[in-house]
């Protein structure tokens, strides 16, 4: 009798899942405001129509928000179900509340590496050189939830100017995402800025991938007119990550979508990824793990 109740349990267990799976009509994908939000929006309508096909969903909804905070509340609220995001807006996520997402791939480089640098410019007729010629200046970052943009430059730059950030500069501030950052760096507003990129690559082209390598590719911004102050250690190329809300079922047909796109269109990959990537790659939550203890220790949360 016990054996035939279980069995009869794991049925309905099963039975259950694929219910919630097939209840999905929906599917909601977050951009973060880090790019121009009509390239953001542009980059997403392919992986939007893909994912689609391959779920069977009614429809696959992309929701752009002004900054990196609106894509993760509506992650851990649950109003949105998808989000490829840096790993410190993985690691807020994770420490607010570690079963609402699970971050399940990350893509790899033009030289089949899985990470990016934080990379500091200046403009090139400031005379800006080196960090030593930053003191008393004013520096912008991107966002306070990005990990390029903020995270890894609080981390890591104390160590390499031998001082405080508060004390080292005259002033800090946040240019709204990435690419404003960089705008906002040429029109003078800040003598440098922390924005993100491969590292491989033509300097010409903004490197091989990133918020550099785009801006260049959309003819707004000449790399020439910009210098390299400064370069992080490698981090940790973001997740992809996925809601727990939608059910197992839904999130190995999300995964296989998203592995299967390099290989079935890699254009509209590269344009999601934002550079010249290869593939994407299985990861978990341990992949991010410094930069969760990293975002405790230096913002709290």
């Amino acid at each position: 009798m016990l054996k035939k109740l279980l069995l009869a349990a794991t049925a309905l267990g099963v039975l259950a899942g694929s219910a919630a799976a097939a209840d999905v009509k929906v599917l909601r994908i977050g951009l973060d405001g880090s790019e121009n939000e009509a390239d953001q929006v542009r980059n997403t309508k392919c992986v939007a129509d893909g994912l689609k096909a391959a779920t069977g969903v009614e429809d696959v909804q992309i929701f752009p928000s002004p900054d990196y905070n609106g894509v993760i509340q509506g992650l851990l609220g649950g109003t949105l179900d998808i989000a490829s995001m840096g790993a410190s807006s993985y690691a807020k996520i994770a420490l607010a509340d570690p079963k609402a997402v699970d971050p399940i791939l990350t893509y790899t480089g033009s030289d089949g590496s899985s990470g990016y640098y934080s990379i500091m410019v200046a403009r090139k007729d400031s005379g800006i050189k080196t960090l030593a010629d930053l003191k008393g200046k004013k520096l912008g970052f991107a966002d306070p939830d990005s990990t390029s943009g903020y995270l890894v430059p609080n981390v890591a730059l104390p160590k390499d100017i031998g001082a405080p950030i508060k004390e080292y500069f005259s002033e800090t501030g946040f240019g709204g995402g990435h690419e404003k950052l960089v705008l906002a760096v040429l029109d003078k507003k800040f003598d440098a800025g922390t924005t993100f990129g491969s590292g491989v690559g033509k300097w010409e082209e903004g490197y091989s991938a990133g918020n550099l390598h785009q801006m260049v590719g959309k003819g707004i911004l000449d790399m020439d007119d910009i210098v390299e102050i400064w370069k992080s250690p490698l981090i940790p190329n973001g997740p992809l990550m996925v809601s727990n809300k939608l059910g197992e079922d839904m999130k190995t047909k999300v995964e296989n979508f998203f592995m299967e796109l390099p290989k079935k269109d890699l254009a509209c990959f590269q344009g999601y990824t934002q550079g010249k990537n290869q593939a994407y790659i299985k990861v978990d939550s341990s992949f991010y793990q410094t930069i969760i203890d990293a975002r405790k220790s230096v913002i709290g949360g």
